[in-house]
């Protein structure tokens, strides 16, 4: 069973960018294999890792909810959500995406989300390393769409909004049952230490704190792939090493 990791936290946080720097750390430091998961509805996770996505989950459960005669007759279900599924994927250099989106049909989804469980718990088991982008609020998860989660990375500015909405997002997973081995929190886009008492009751763990990074800034301006970073990126670096305490948790 691969291990899960989950980046949550507010719109403009950066999650985004710090679930491509884990996917391309994993990759780089040869962890093992690693499928990237873009489980926001503002996905743009593909992008910034230099990929293009042809088909999301989304798409997938509109067509097989507003379309169930599309099941091939030689076919199951379960077999052809599992087949579009696989073919949802984008392949990168040693690494997978895969983008859920958010269903906008009028059809019923009831039997193809439970369908896409048994899909998704499957995935995971073919991968080391599985690295989910969530919203805030974790819909896939609360779903348990994106099946368990070891390690919860929640991601925040200093700002109050942002650290109550980390502490939202920490009281939701306990709410919802989710068992994780590590909650974590991550401070990026902090210029200067962050006061202890700010974060005091979070129920997360602090993993660092990160500054603003203009090198990352310009390659987000100008749509560039995060694997254009340069190798001795401060903001890469810092997080390799914050990573070891992931990889290694047990």
């Amino acid at each position: 069973m691969g291990q899960v990791i989950a980046l949550a936290g507010k719109g403009g946080t950066g999650k985004t960018t710090l679930a491509a720097l884990f996917v391309r750390i994993i990759k780089e430091k040869k962890l093992g294999s690693v499928l990237a998961v873009d489980a926001d509805p503002n996905s743009n996770l593909a992008e910034v890792l230099g990929l293009e996505i042809k088909e999301s989950i989304s798409s997938i459960l509109d067509d097989l909810a507003s379309h169930p005669q599309s099941v091939p007759v030689n076919m199951g279900k379960d077999a052809f959500i599992e087949y579009r599924v696989q073919t949802a994927i984008a392949e990168g250099d040693n690494f997978d995406v895969l983008t859920m989106g958010r269903p906008e049909g009028p059809g019923c989804y009831c039997y193809v989300n439970n369908a896409l469980r048994n899909v998704m718990g499957k995935l995971v088991k073919d991968y080391d390393f599985v690295v989910i982008d969530n919203e805030a609020g974790l819909e896939h998860l609360s779903r348990r769409t994106t099946g368990q989660t070891d390690i919860l990375v929640v991601v925040s500015d200093a700002t109050v909004v942002g650290l109550k909405a980390a502490k939202r997002i920490a009281v939701l997973t306990r709410e919802l049952g989710l068992k994780t081995k590590k909650d974590f929190l991550v401070v990026n886009r902090c210029e200067k230490a962050i006061d202890k008492e700010k974060i005091r009751g979070l129920s997360l763990e602090l993993l660092g704190v990160l500054s603003t990074d203009p090198e990352i800034e310009g390659l987000s301006l100008d749509g560039h792939s995060l694997f254009k970073l340069n190798n001795n990126n401060v903001t890469l670096t810092a997080l390799g090493k914050l990573g070891d305490r992931i990889w290694h948790c047990n």
